[in-house]
């Protein structure tokens, strides 16, 4: 049951709850722009016979938001429970 919260415990909610979206947007970013970006010069370099910049930007960004959305989930319950507004 989740309680009423005062504005200072908002504030405080809003705060840590923004600071992971923004974080979490770097990394995304991070792992669809930047990777991708630097990718063919990464491909002089083989893994497994793939080239190391297709192997970053077909599979390591894929499991990389994978990661970030378990990550999200997690951290965000984390917060919820810390002000008592979860949903379990």
């Amino acid at each position: 049951m989740s309680k009423k919260l005062s504005q200072e415990e908002m504030q405080a909610y809003w705060g840590k709850t923004s600071k992971l979206m923004w974080t979490i947007l770097a990394l995304w970013f991070f792992f669809s722009f930047v990777v991708h970006f630097f990718a063919p010069s990464l491909n002089e370099i083989r893994v497994l016979g793939f080239p190391l910049g297709f192997y970053m930007a077909a599979q390591g960004s894929l499991i990389a938001f994978v990661i970030l959305c378990f990550w999200n989930a997690s951290a965000q319950n984390k917060i919820d429970e810390e002000f008592g507004v979860s949903d379990e």
